[in-house]
């Protein structure tokens, strides 16, 4: 007799689902960020020259952000640099480089991991442009993994800034993701934040789909 492998497989998991052994998939989308720059405005004239205006490529998900026309050179002390790395938009008040740890060994930087704008303390770096170089004292790190959500949806979720939730991944690489960031605005619109590493791990990708562990 042929076996439908498909078939014995969706009523496996559907058998799994009813006992609580899997959960279902999640309904919190899923946003991959790169490593990336974010620059004050004074080191965006000093990295590509006086009056220079970054310049907007695309929209991210949250509103307001968007992704530059413009990429960089970040080195540390291996001298091994690493090319290409997107600015995003629009400047802020103090300058930040987020990488991943797999980047941090080809750095030899030691980033801690940090909310995004939580730079006191963190590692130096070196950003490399057409016109000129900024060396950060601090201001290097890995991002932490977090939600952003609305206000609706923090209300829905039962939720207020600054929470820690626990997030499973459902897939072919199921993982737990502990101690995961909330952010609440309203402004924000609903995404868990991860970077390439944590995202790999889990075979997750933009617009996968992850849910918060009551």
């Amino acid at each position: 007799m042929e076996i439908n492998v498909s078939e014995v497989t969706a009523a496996v998991i559907k058998a799994l689902q009813a006992s609580g052994t899997v959960e279902n998939d999640g309904d919190i989308p899923v946003g991959v960020s790169n490593r990336h720059i974010h620059l004050t405005k004074e080191h965006v004239e000093q990295l590509f020259g006086s009056g220079y205006e970054l310049t907007p490529l695309k929209d991210l998900s949250q509103p307001g952000q968007f992704a530059c026309k413009e990429q960089l050179t970040i080195v540390g002390p291996s001298l091994r640099p690493i090319e290409k790395v997107r600015v995003l938009g629009p400047v802020r008040s103090a300058s930040q480089v987020e990488i991943s740890r797999t980047d941090s060994y080809t750095l030899k930087v030691a980033p801690p991991v940090r909310e995004s704008g939580k730079i006191v303390g963190s590692a130096a770096i070196t950003i490399i442009g057409p016109k000129g170089i900024v060396t950060l004292k601090e201001g290097c790190i890995i991002a932490n993994r977090h939600i952003h959500m609305s206000l609706e949806d923090g209300e829905r979720y039962g939720l207020k800034d600054n929470d820690y939730v626990t997030v499973d991944a459902i897939g072919e690489r199921r993982t737990r993701f502990y101690d995961v960031q909330v952010r609440v605005n309203k402004d924000f619109r609903l995404e868990m934040h991860l970077d390439t590493d944590d995202a790999n791990a889990a075979a997750l990708k933009n617009g996968s789909k992850v849910k918060i562990v009551k």
